[in-house]
């Protein structure tokens, strides 16, 4: 080797892995998980000076601190990860959807609509039946319209996507100050008193029939993305959409399918959201679940049953950073600042799993 090709070559060189073991990059991440709840020991004795393990210990009861608790961060977890199952299929074939927060709205406003205007007039089943089928409807057709627009004209669908939502957030804003002519802005609970188009509690819990339905969706979107035709088309076209013509694919087909069944799920998650857990309609009905979706999707890597551990992960991190900020009496951002850091070291860690780092090596002279 020349002494000007030795000198040429990087100290550091990165290039991506063939593949790792999968213990080994479960052991990445949690290396990865410890060295996080490590640096926030340090900051949470530099800022606050409590003790870190009483710190961490409120963490755990503020999801598992009681039963009501726990049933609570149950039903925060399966809406966070119904909402990350509507975006996979779309993220799987390389349309990125940011439109979640819009469609899971439009979905929840169909069913708010019906439980006011309907009310009681219908018998209960038939209601839920109606609401459902509204909300389905909503959702679809939100999600058609930028996947219309870019199979015909390939616009830009994140750009798209995330404009809708803030149209729904207006939409949302105009009908409640419709059905709310005082002025206030503020929607009470919808048919309070009779209870028509509240879905029914099983077994004295409130949330456990969306819980249910949200693990059936898991179960049955883990079958059509890996053994359906329909799953195969999807991850063809992410892949490559030259090759899925070439291959007879019918690509602009295979794209409003998709953003159909992504809009359909969003308008179940909006249903569940009004019918079975608040009962009314708001702007922040989604509570920013349409983008936290996007990082669970990514971090489970478009695997349905990965993607029930990142949610859980993330919704124990929200609940636990709730309980701090109540317990000790913090700054609801410092809260906010141990949950972001222990974020950022989970998802800084797929680096490692994906990539490894070559040193350069010394050469002899003369060799």
């Amino acid at each position: 080797m020349s002494e000007k090709t030795k000198h040429s070559e990087p100290l550091l060189r990165i290039s991506k892995r063939d593949g790792l073991i999968w213990w080994k990059s479960w052991l990445v991440r949690a290396a990865a998980v410890a060295l996080a709840l490590v640096l926030c020991s340090v900051i949470i004795i530099l800022i606050t000076g409590y003790n870190p393990v009483q710190v961490y210990s409120a963490m755990i009861r503020g999801s598992f601190g009681t039963a009501r608790k726990f049933w609570i961060m149950l039903q925060n977890l399966a809406m966070l990860l119904c909402i990350s199952l509507a975006v996979t299929p779309a993220f799987k074939m390389r349309f990125w959807n940011i439109g979640a927060e819009g469609q899971v709205l439009v979905g929840g406003l169909a069913t708010a609509a019906v439980m006011f205007y309907v009310g009681d007039r219908l018998p209960t089943a038939l209601m839920i039946v109606i609401m459902l089928a509204a909300s389905l409807a909503a959702g679809i057709i939100w999600a058609m319209i930028p996947a219309f627009f870019k199979a015909k004209w390939n616009t830009n669908e994140t750009l798209f996507t995330l404009m809708m939502n803030y149209v729904a957030t207006q939409l949302v804003s105009f009908f409640i100050m419709i059905w709310v002519p005082s002025g206030s802005s503020v929607m009470g609970i919808i048919n309070q008193n009779s209870r028509a188009g509240w879905l029914p509690e099983l077994f004295g819990q409130k949330y456990l029939l969306n819980i249910i339905i949200v693990a059936v969706i898991t179960v049955a979107m883990f079958i059509y993305l890996k053994y359906s035709k329909q799953g195969y088309e999807i991850s063809v076209v992410g892949e490559s959409e030259n090759t899925a013509k070439y291959i007879g694919i019918n690509v602009k087909r295979v794209i409003l399918r998709t953003m159909g069944l992504s809009g359909a799920l969003c308008g179940v998650a909006g249903f569940l959201l009004v019918a079975g857990t608040n009962h009314t309609i708001t702007t922040t009905t989604a509570g920013g679940m349409g983008f936290t979706a996007i990082m669970v999707s990514w971090l489970g890597k478009f695997n349905a049953g990965i993607m029930v551990v990142t949610s859980f992960i993330i919704v124990f991190l929200q609940r636990g950073a709730g309980e701090i900020a109540t317990k000790f009496n913090l700054n609801q951002s410092v809260a906010d600042i141990l949950t972001g850091i222990i974020l950022f070291f989970i998802i800084g860690c797929e680096f490692f799993v994906n990539y490894k780092i070559n040193l350069r090596k010394s050469q002899k002279e003369g060799k």
